[in-house]
């Protein structure tokens, strides 16, 4: 079992920045590949970010791309978002996802991940 507790949420305006944090505890962080997705109030949870067991390769839809950053720290077995020039369609409950698939494979939807955890909420007011 992996457990993984999101922070970092709020409430901030639009063109402002968030920094979300994963901890992760149970196994081995590092044989995990990591990811967020967002479920907005009505709307499936979507993919927003993944990154693969070494940190080495990242992946984003495309209207994250160049706004928002995800990274690991594998000695502290922490996944992190970090989220500029937010958008109030950037809104919505983020969740941290582990996976012992491929990196890649997080695109592909919700079914590919093996845990979540609680979420955190983000709104972003304009």
């Amino acid at each position: 079992q992996v457990q993984l507790v999101e922070s970092g949420g709020g409430l901030v305006q639009a063109g402002g920045s968030l920094r979300l944090s994963c901890a992760a505890s149970g196994r081995t962080f590092s044989n995990y590949a990591m990811g967020w997705f967002r479920q907005a109030p009505g709307k499936e949870r979507e993919f927003v970010a993944a990154i693969t067991r070494s940190g080495g390769n990242t992946y984003y839809t495309d209207s994250e791309k160049g706004r928002f950053t995800i990274s690991r720290d594998n000695a502290k077995s922490t996944v992190f978002l970090q989220m500029n020039s937010l958008k109030p369609e950037d809104t919505g409950v983020y969740f941290c996802a582990a996976t012992g698939r491929m990196g890649w494979e997080l695109r592909t939807g919700p079914s590919i991940v093996e845990y979540w955890g609680q979420g955190t909420q983000v709104t972003v007011s304009s």
